[in-house]
């Protein structure tokens, strides 16, 4: 599959969605090929700007113990990826007009989180405002992700309740994850 197709993923339920469902990857094999090295990204992204920008990034920033906060939100992000991916299969399946396998629901929960892993480039810049602000953007495209996926996956047209109703509840508990994690980097 080429980048642009992968760009296009969260903005678009017809491009390149079927090409990925025809892949079939297994789950260990998202776990490994996607979800280990994007989820090791900011951990390693965190601990740098912790630990070289001090309190410039915000006030008490630099007392924090980072080995041990980045590896408990290493361990968490790997966690948080078999956990949505089964909450997705259950989500999804609890509705009487979609369906969704194990398969295709852990592809969507591999696919979901890369805008916010990838938004942890922003923390080589200093800047708070700055990286809120790519967090929340990449908040939204994940959130366009998830519903394209499923409108995909599920075999769903445009403007589905259903469809929206399953990514409010997917989006709604990813969101209650994340700000767990982000509770656990302020909290050490």
């Amino acid at each position: 599959m080429n980048p642009i197709t992968v760009v296009r993923l969260p903005f678009t339920r017809s491009v390149g969605w079927k090409e990925l469902q025809q892949r079939r990857p297994s789950i260990p094999l998202l776990a490994w090929a996607i979800v280990f090295p994007m989820s090791l990204l900011p951990p390693v992204l965190l601990y740098y700007a912790g630990t070289h920008y001090g309190d410039a990034f915000v006030a008490g920033f630099a007392d924090r113990e980072w080995r041990f906060i980045t590896t408990i939100l290493f361990l968490a992000e790997l966690l948080t990826f078999f956990v949505m991916g089964w909450l997705i299969h259950a989500v999804v399946n609890s509705s009487r007009q979609l369906r969704i396998d194990y398969q295709d629901a852990y592809l969507l929960a591999a696919l979901a989180p890369l805008p916010l892993w990838s938004s942890a480039i922003v923390l080589l810049i200093p800047s708070l405002l700055l990286n809120a602000l790519a967090v929340l953007v990449a908040l939204g495209i994940s959130i366009s992700l998830v519903y394209h996926g499923l409108q995909a996956l599920c075999q769903r047209q445009d403007e589905d309740v259903e469809t929206m109703a399953a990514t409010y509840t997917i989006m709604a508990a990813g969101v209650l994850a994340w700000g767990l994690l982000m509770a656990i980097v302020w909290a050490y």
